[in-house]
């Protein structure tokens, strides 16, 4: 009996052992990893890149935007980011977002999806922002858009023909004001009443 109590009590202690060192590395493996995140630093080029991206955009005195200057900017700067993707120089949520920002100015559908994409990880990286979130639901509707399919967040505001005033793309009804809400985007009212806006500009 003693014996078959002093076996016992030796597996508990060598499972007890086993469990502490098995604890012991996974904390030290998710310490270290995130000590490695800790220290990552944005992309200073990839910071400016955006930077220049919006302020493009922001033309100062209530100027109108000079497309004629602007088209070629957005097109050098989307050949910068996808040069910076595929040598793996985005690291950070930051990184990831202001890459995102930039592809949505594209020109393809594929520029759109990825931008997309870029948002999730900007996201799942720790940007889990009002921006992350709205540009998120903005390159969706836009890469749906481009591929004749109905938005789904609301986004997306077109003119055809060109000439014509802007009116809101076409509204998948799939999506509620809730999750519009929860992506920070406006409700299919607050979209709609918007058109107005975009066309006194």
């Amino acid at each position: 009996m003693l014996k078959s109590t002093i076996k016992t009590i030796s597996v508990f202690i060598t499972i007890a052992l086993g469990a502490t060192v098995l604890y012991s590395f996974i904390f030290a493996f998710t310490s270290a990893e995130h000590a490695v995140a800790q220290t990552l630093t944005d992309n200073q080029e990839l910071a400016r890149l955006h930077r220049e991206d919006q302020s493009d955009r922001t033309p100062p005195e209530g100027k109108p935007i000079d497309w004629t200057v602007v088209s070629p900017r957005d097109k050098a700067r989307l050949s910068r980011v996808k040069e910076l993707y595929v040598q793996n120089q985005l690291q950070t949520a930051n990184d990831y977002y202001h890459a995102a920002m930039i592809l949505q100015h594209g020109d393809v559908p594929e520029d759109f999806l990825l931008a997309h994409e870029f948002c999730v990880v900007s996201i799942s990286k720790g940007k889990n922002d009002k921006d992350a979130r709205w540009l998120a639901a903005a390159s969706e509707d836009r890469f749906l858009m481009n591929i004749g399919r109905p938005q789904r967040f609301g986004t997306q505001y077109r003119a055809v023909p060109n000439t014509a005033p802007f009116r809101l793309y076409a509204v998948d009804s799939g999506v509620t004001d809730a999750l519009r809400r929860a992506m920070d985007t406006p409700t299919l009212a607050e979209a709609k009443a918007r058109e107005g806006e975009i066309n006194k500009k």
